[in-house]
């Protein structure tokens, strides 16, 4: 936070992450109101990760190859077109499920164009030995606006009405559209370079390059594994746990499950930033990434309300303690001339494998209860940790 350019980029990253939860409170009420399709909402959470399976290495490879902050601001006017389609399908009251899916595709592609390059863009503006820093600090931002988003979407929804509201909502992304234009950067990313970009071919290439690097092929893994296992399909079955916990009304009982987990990882943000002495390592992020699964293992099995968000609480703590200190050790350890296409590859594992968490908690819950489907898949996780753990262990 010392640094000037740091601070502005952080500031305009948490309007922009509020800004997506907002759009995310009102389109997907509207959206329910208008179709009641759970097949619809089904969609909505597989066009928000899939385009991170399917293009993240090639916008990391976009990234190598051409300025990261005109790349942001792509996803930024995509962004801005996904609001104010809403809002024009709104106040014309035409909005019909086709619209609605591809608005939410729109939304999709919007994202996978903004991370990878603005992890770059940390890389450029803090340097290799304060970007555990700004990571952490940006993991914090996106959970500030994951908080924020949706008490200020509610707020605007009430007072403007869906339609303004939404319009309106595209505001929240111009400060980082805009100041990418004057952004600093170290000539690392902004320099074009030799490699072009070949889709699939990136995919496999870039594994092989990191095949024989210990750190990179680890911390990949055990972003893959998290993801695929659990990611965050909890979030969405949280209505579920509220009502089985039996603790008052059950929308406020949700609030507050979900409120405790993104306020577990703020405060890890926090702590780790005043602490300082958890420094990153692939074996410290697998092992908070083991304590992340014990407790959701336990959160499964609790029918205590109380506990209930204590547990959460720990999870969101351990949660962005090794997220951020993988994607760290990633960035810091990746060679430079393919910086964009390894970050882009980690992406892929921990975002994009995201989709296929639905079924693991989500589908399978169906069938064997939300309980016993967190519960095992936690398990299995946890049992796949300590393989990776143990090979961690070994010499290189």
């Amino acid at each position: 936070m010392k640094s000037r350019p740091y601070r502005i980029q952080f500031a305009a990253y948490v309007l922009a992450m509020m800004a997506d939860n907002v759009e995310h409170v009102i389109s997907y009420w509207v959206v329910f109101q208008k179709f009641h399709s759970p097949t619809l909402g089904g969609f909505a959470v597989l066009s928000h990760w899939l385009p991170f399976l399917l293009f993240s290495v090639a916008v990391g490879g976009l990234a190598d190859r051409f300025d990261p902050r005109r790349i942001i601001q792509c996803g930024m006017l995509l962004f801005i077109v996904a609001s104010a389609g809403w809002g024009i399908f709104f106040l014309t009251d035409s909005l019909q499920m086709w619209h609605a899916m591809l608005l939410l595709v729109i939304h999709g592609c919007a994202g996978v164009l903004w991370q990878t390059p603005n992890q770059l863009l940390l890389f450029d503006i803090v340097g290799p030995a304060d970007l555990p820093s700004a990571v952490r600090l940006n993991a914090m931002a996106r959970y500030l606006g994951i908080l924020v988003g949706p008490a200020v979407g509610g707020v605007i929804m009430l007072g403007l009405g869906r339609s303004h509201g939404i319009i309106l909502n595209t505001l929240f992304y111009l400060p980082m559209l805009l100041w990418l234009f004057r952004a600093p950067s170290s000539g690392k990313s902004a320099t074009p370079r030799r490699f072009a970009v070949r889709g699939l071919a990136d995919i496999v290439q870039t594994i092989r390059d990191i095949a024989k690097q210990p750190v990179l092929i680890s911390m990949t893994w055990l972003a893959g594994l998290t993801s695929f296992m659990i990611g965050n399909a909890y979030h969405a079955q949280m209505p579920g746990f509220a009502g089985d916990l039996g603790h008052g009304d059950p929308g406020v009982s949700y609030s507050v499950l979900l409120a405790a987990d993104a306020a577990g990882a703020v405060l890890a943000a926090i702590a780790l930033e005043s602490w300082g002495r958890l420094k990153p390592s692939p074996r410290t992020a697998i092992m908070l990434a083991i304590l992340w699964s014990v407790t959701l293992l336990a959160f499964a099995t609790v029918g205590i309300y109380g506990l209930a968000i204590a547990l959460l609480f720990a999870a969101g703590f351990f949660e962005l303690s090794f997220n951020t200190m993988a994607q760290a050790l990633v960035q810091i350890n990746a060679p430079a001339d393919s910086r964009g296409r390894v970050v882009g590859l980690f992406n892929m594992a921990g975002l994009g494998m995201r989709a296929f968490s639905g079924l693991t908690v989500g589908v399978v819950g169906a069938g064997i209860g939300i309980h016993w489907s967190l519960g095992l898949s936690a398990a299995l996780l946890f049992g796949l940790l300590l393989a990776l753990y143990r090979r961690a262990l070994k010499p290189s």
